[in-house]
């Protein structure tokens, strides 16, 4: 009599921690597949409606039809976790699967970045973003749904512009410069300071020089920034802000971490698998192909690794780091690095040759040439699209008294472009919320000075 998958995966989990896994319980449920592709599109099981959203699910459905993906799993770190799989899942793909969320939920509990925002955010953002969706639709019965999207199409355009350096939960500015020193000594001085004869008594400031910019220093969490100094910003379009903002903050180390994360979990759920004497050899050889479909080095059924499969890459980085420097110093980078470090200190150049990797570009007859195959180029070509949470570094730089808002586009910095169509739209949804004229610096094509306004 053949066993169920709760059997196997409670065995999984005594193994796993013989192996030395540590994480929180994970509630495991399987759903169809057109849920599965829901919440991999909206991102969580209950999320705010947006119609953002449903563009986005278009494609996963071209593309899923189209053979392109197939969504096996998809995890949620928390205390406790939550796993959704396809009810399709044969028994041995759901075994596998099994293994590798238990890779998932051990990295999301240990890893700095992960256990870093998740002691800010919470541990039950599932359930958070179901209150979320709630009280949205609150808002839409109160305010309409086309005032309420108007504030989440700004809130959404923003999305990636947060600030992991500071906290989710922030005070605001102060209003004025600090004093420094004990106030009692500098008073003691200043009388005696004035009683000498023969000097002019010190200036001192007015309030206009107290009191300090808005912001004071270059504000990159425009999320945050937004919310808290719109000058007609009412209670609820912060609260949708800051929801959003929070949400953000969640998916922020799942972004940093993708090769990273999607390699050790497929690093374990093989080592598993392959220590897991109590399968059977049937369930085991279908599992072990469900491993090989899992870390292809191409994404889709084109027999070319034009696309960059993060489980591929990052499955052959942790058998190169566990081979080469040991157990121990695998689980220290598992805790201590991002897709950052983890590329450029552990992806050599005989690595990248073993795994084909290289720069490619495509002629106008369809042709592929290679174009650079040296290693810090390619470490870079990884990452680049990684670099601010994928978007371009921009930061509030001051409110003006009329209440105007200058951004600045941080190019020198940012390495990248800004498409100028796509700020525009930007700014305009910002300023159904800002309600006052708003200004960006950046440069064009030709490195010269450019300014994206609105109105």
């Amino acid at each position: 009599m053949g066993h169920t998958l709760k059997e196997y995966t409670e065995r999984l989990e005594v193994l796993a921690a013989e192996k030395g896994l540590d994480y929180y319980p994970v509630d495991f449920g399987a759903v169809p597949p057109n849920f599965m592709m829901e919440i991999e599109v909206y991102g969580l099981p209950i999320r705010m409606l947006h119609w953002s959203f449903g563009v986005r699910y278009i494609y996963h459905l071209i593309q899923r039809r189209m053979g392109h993906s197939r969504i096996f799993e998809v995890v949620y770190p928390g205390n406790p976790g939550h796993a959704y799989l396809a009810d399709t899942n044969s028994l041995a793909e759901n075994i596998l699967v099994t293994a590798h969320v238990l890779g998932h939920a051990d990295f999301s509990k240990n890893n700095a970045l992960f256990k870093r925002s998740q002691e800010q955010v919470g541990y039950h953002i599932v359930e958070q973003a179901a209150a979320h969706a709630k009280y949205i639709d609150e808002l839409v019965m109160r305010y309409g749904r086309v005032r309420v999207e108007q504030v989440l199409d700004a809130a959404l355009a923003l999305e990636q512009h947060i600030d992991m350096q500071k906290p989710l939960v922030r005070k605001k500015y102060p209003t004025e410069r600090e004093k420094k020193g004990d106030p009692r000594e500098e008073n003691v001085f200043r009388e005696r300071f004035e009683k000498l004869p023969g000097e002019n008594p010190p200036k001192t400031e007015n309030a206009e020089q107290k009191r300090l910019p808005t912001p004071p220093n270059p504000e990159r969490d425009l999320l945050w920034f937004v919310a808290n100094y719109g000058p007609e910003t009412m209670d609820w379009e912060q609260d949708i802000f800051l929801m959003v903002r929070e949400e953000s903050f969640y998916f922020k180390p799942i972004f940093d971490c993708q090769i990273m994360n999607e390699g050790w979990a497929s690093y374990w759920h093989a080592r598993l698998m392959r220590e897991a004497d109590f399968l059977p050899n049937d369930i085991y050889v279908d599992a072990v192909r469900a491993h090989s479909a899992v870390v292809r080095p191409y994404a889709g059924e084109k027999e070319a690794a034009l696309n960059l499969n993060p489980y591929h890459v990052g499955f052959a980085l942790w058998e190169h780091i566990f081979k080469e420097y040991g157990e121990k110093d695998a689980f220290r980078v598992r805790a201590n690095d991002d897709d950052f470090s983890f590329v450029r200190n552990y992806l050599t150049k005989d690595l990248a040759d073993a795994l084909k990797l290289f720069i490619y570009k495509e002629k106008e007859d369809g042709s592929i040439i290679v174009v650079d195959s040296d290693i810090g180029d390619i470490h870079e070509h990884i990452l680049k699209k990684k670099y601010n949470f994928g978007c371009p570094r921009v930061y509030a730089d001051r409110i003006h008294e009329d209440g105007s808002l200058e951004l600045v586009h941080d190019h020198k910095t940012d390495g990248r472009g800004l498409d100028p169509n796509y700020a525009a739209h930007v700014l305009k949804y910002m300023h159904t919320l800002w309600r006052r004229p708003i200004v960006l610096q950046t440069i064009d094509d030709k490195k010269k000075t450019k300014t994206i306004s609105c109105p």
